[in-house]
């Protein structure tokens, strides 16, 4: 426990113009130490006399005495030095991958105990008793062990790098600040590592800050690419189906078509595909930087921190992602350039899918007149759901409320319903679901389970479609149904026609009918039913909303 004692306080004890043990200590005004002599002869050189830790200048010579209570101190540090225990060598440990070795030892190699910034030479506790007897090495500077010694060292006056130049922004040693960087901007460095540790923090943030928008946009650009995958998808199914009532001698057209679309398929991949793979350079940079940072905010290596701080702080330079993405080529005329052989025929076709649309549009203007005013019941809330003062919005909030536990309250799944109740006729509803990853819409029977795990189907009183991962349509049906939305879709339009048996579900934007469950046998009040789905970090924060309609 002495030497521990010793190794910490030996520091202060050290002259800063000898840089070795005090040797008739002196406090001047200022209050700084010195050895009698050192500061003697330090004035006799430069006047006027001057601090030279501190550079207050005083107009009198001081005059010099004795502080006695140092010197004890010093003569205690001394005797401690020489009276300290020996350890045997089998009492030490080897040196482990990361710590510093012993120079003198052979294999193995002990933990050094202590670096020599004199002999620059690391010792185990056996090789560093020579430097705590014998009186020439005794005046040797020891410090804590650090690979590298030579580096710590003024190559022009062989002393220990211990000041900044703020001015120069470099390590140097005391001769230094009195010669080539006298006049400058010095501190201690212990001082610049305490003033320059803080901004770290502040690095190490911004680090984690880059990671993270890259992160997200890696997981934006392959959205992009998913949705030009389906934009693919339902090209390729619209030329085959036009393409497979045509004549036979047209294949080599749609052999064609197809390749047109997959080349341009394969030109969004080989894009995203690029831009990932250098978002992922980016991150793995950064994440080494990252470790750097947190490796240097526990260093108290005052001079490796200061040389490496600034290399640690200066950002990298790396790419704007902000205005970069990946945009799905539009497939718009491909399969009419394609097929102009028969345009006529397509003409047709085409006239005849307007058509369709006319129908379907004209539909949704018809079921919009039994449009209800709906607001969401908070006794039916999940205690996650996070409710609008008017009962018109309701998002995931990620935490738990303590709410009572209703019989009417969803217990497991994150789903509400609606006040009002319907058990004839006909109504409609519209749901805004711009920026969800996820939710799920429809109507249930009154009488549905609302505890514990729910079964989403018609056969359990569900009538429901689904979004899942952004882009996944399924109505959930017995078996589920795979459903093709067009991208885009931001408000679900619900129509229910209680005594035909008929829920449909319309993209209200391109007034398409997305899908109906037909034949259907209600015997129960029916009430529309909205899942937002969790939160997922702040991905599906976006409310469903309840909206009025616009004729």
């Amino acid at each position: 426990m002495a030497a521990a004692g010793r190794v910490r306080s030996e520091d202060q004890f050290l002259c800063s113009i000898c840089l070795d043990v005090f040797t008739d200590p002196v406090t001047i005004p200022c209050g700084h130490n010195f050895c009698k002599s050192c500061i003697s002869e330090h004035w006799r050189v430069n006047v006027p006399y001057q601090c030279p830790m501190c550079k207050e200048v005083f107009n009198l010579k001081p005059q010099l005495k004795i502080n006695t209570i140092i010197k004890e101190m010093v003569a205690q540090f001394r005797h401690e030095a020489q009276h300290e225990p020996n350890i045997s060598s089998s009492d030490q440990q080897a040196a482990k991958p990361g710590e510093v070795p012993c120079d003198v030892c052979t294999e193995p190699k002990l933990k050094a105990l202590k670096s020599c910034l004199v002999c620059l030479t690391s010792y185990c506790r056996t090789h560093v008793d020579p430097h705590l007897t014998v009186p020439a090495l005794k005046r040797h500077q020891l410090i804590h062990p650090v690979e590298n010694l030579e580096d710590r060292m003024c190559r022009k006056h062989d002393k220990p790098l211990e000041v900044f130049c703020k001015t120069d922004h470099t390590c140097i040693c005391h001769h230094c600040a009195y010669s080539d960087h006298k006049g400058h901007d010095v501190t201690p460095l212990k001082d610049e590592h305490e003033e320059q540790k803080p901004k770290l923090k502040k690095t190490e943030a911004e680090i984690k800050q880059m990671i993270q928008e890259r992160r997200l946009k890696i997981q934006e650009i392959q959205r992009s690419v998913e949705l030009s995958k389906n934009a693919a998808d339902r090209e390729t199914a619209e030329g085959v189906e036009v393409y497979t009532a045509l004549m036979k001698s047209v294949q080599r057209g749609l052999d064609q078509l197809l390749e047109k679309i997959q080349e341009k398929q394969r030109s969004t991949e080989k894009q995203a595909e690029d831009f990932i793979k250098e978002l992922e350079q980016e991150i793995c940079e950064l994440e080494k930087r990252s470790t750097e940072v947190k490796q240097l905010s526990g260093s108290e290596d005052h001079l490796h921190f200061v040389q490496r701080f600034t290399c640690v702080k200066a950002a990298p330079s790396m790419k704007t992602w902000t205005k970069v993405s990946v945009r799905p080529p539009s497939y718009e005329g491909t399969v009419e350039r394609a097929v102009s052989e028969l345009e006529k025929k397509l003409r047709e076709d085409m006239k005849k899918k307007k058509m369709k649309k006319k129908v379907v549009k004209a539909e949704l203007k018809r079921v919009q007149q039994y449009e209800v005013d709906l607001t969401l019941d908070p006794d039916t809330a999940h205690s996650d759901l996070i409710l609008s003062d008017d009962g018109k919005h309701v998002h995931h909030g990620d935490k738990k409320k303590n709410l009572p536990d209703k019989p009417q309250r969803f217990s497991h799944c994150p789903s509400i319903l609606a006040k009002q109740s319907f058990s004839s006729g006909r109504f409609y509803f519209e749901v805004q679901v711009k920026g969800k990853t996820k939710w799920d819409l429809g109507v249930v029977r009154e009488s549905v389970n609302r505890k514990g795990q729910i079964t989403c189907s018609p056969l359990y009183g569900y009538w429901t479609i689904r979004l899942r991962n952004g882009n996944e349509y399924e109505a959930l049906a017995d078996p589920r149904v795979r459903l093709s939305v067009q991208p885009g879709l931001q408000k679900v339009g619900v129509f229910v026609d209680y005594e035909e048996g008929l829920v449909s579900f319309y993209d209200v934007g391109s007034s398409v009918l997305i899908y109906s469950f037909i034949g259907c046998c209600f015997n129960d009040k029916l009430l529309p039913y909205f899942s937002p789905c969790l939160n997922d970090g702040g991905t599906n924060s976006a409310p469903l909303i309840i909206t009025p309609v616009r004729h």
